[in-house]
């Protein structure tokens, strides 16, 4: 097996099939995902569930790694990069949207996460002085009044719906983690460690995050035993977080954080759908535009012009 599991490129630089195949898992597995979330918050705290989620979702992932005779010793500076990453992409970006979904449907969850293209745009400039184009700070204004409309009618449903803005504040502050660990990551993949073995790691390391919140937290140490409850720990700790993140994290080193954001303009599509279907979200027309210029915003940060 490849162990950095790189496939050869268009040379145009266009999607292949391979990059295709990537974005249709991601879009789907976290499309639905978010109604699994949703499944997850009642009887069990927020931060168990999460734990839980990634108890197993690490041992499917050790499980890969080793099977697959990837090397799993690493540098000591390596390992720094593991645990930021695993806090980041792993423990806390999760408790904030577990968190949110006690607030807001599991479609705007979805939607606040879309901008993610915007935010790695905005890290990707930080970090690695990566420029900004007008466009691109045009589309990210766009986007971000079309998210304020789509919450709009959550948040003057009641006077000052305070459950609307704190649920979105939630659904920020998890964004904003989770495009910090996009950039931890990439820093971890430029300098050729396997994708799998990465992302093992810092499971592990988001985990024993999550015990400690835990143990702090003073939370018990349970699980809901109905169906719903299991069959949705199950389906988020290995397609929407093995599956789902090896998927997207390939597609970050294949083609960078801003082309791989187009799979967050495409799933909240999905996760509004199954919302609406199985929660009763209530569509406004002050939601519908919201939605539209969310999305219309990703997709203008995200196009490159034509070039010569």
């Amino acid at each position: 097996m490849n162990h950095t599991m790189q496939v050869s490129k268009p040379a145009d630089g266009g999607f292949n099939k391979v990059d295709l195949g990537l974005y249709a898992a991601t879009v789907f597995l976290w499309g639905v995902s978010w109604i699994g979330i949703h499944a997850q918050l009642g009887v069990v705290a927020p931060e168990m569930s999460v734990l839980w989620r990634f108890i197993l979702a690490a041992a499917v992932m050790w499980g890969w790694v080793l099977f697959s005779g990837l090397p799993v010793r690493f540098s000591r500076a390596d390992h720094l990069r593991f645990v930021a990453t695993g806090c980041c992409l792993f423990s806390f970006n999760f408790i904030c949207f577990y968190y949110g979904g006690l607030h807001v449907p599991s479609g705007l969850l979805a939607v606040v996460f879309s901008l993610a293209s915007i935010f790695n745009l905005i890290l990707g400039a930080l970090f690695f002085r990566q420029k900004i184009e007008p466009r691109v700070a045009l589309g990210g204004i766009v986007g971000v009044v079309g998210i304020g409309l789509l919450f709009w009618p959550e948040i003057a449903g009641a006077g000052l719906n305070k459950g609307a803005l704190t649920g979105l504040a939630f659904c920020v502050l998890g964004t904003l983690f989770f495009c910090s660990g996009n950039m931890i990551s990439t820093v971890v993949q430029r300098r050729g460690i396997p994708l799998l073995s990465a992302n093992a790691w810092a499971m592990t390391y988001g985990t024993g995050v999550l015990v400690l919140v835990n143990i702090v937290r003073g939370n018990a140490f349970i699980i809901e035993p109905t169906l719903k409850y299991i069959g949705s720990l199950v389906y988020l700790a290995i397609g929407a977080s093995v599956l789902a993140f090896a998927s997207y994290l390939t597609l970050l080193r294949r083609l960078g954080a801003a082309r791989a954001g187009y799979a967050t303009v495409l799933f909240p599509i999905i996760a509004l759908a199954v919302s609406t279907a199985l929660e009763g979200y209530v569509w406004t027309l002050a939601a519908f535009v919201g939605v539209v210029l969310a999305l219309a915003g990703n997709v203008l940060v995200l196009t490159r012009p034509a070039r010569a």
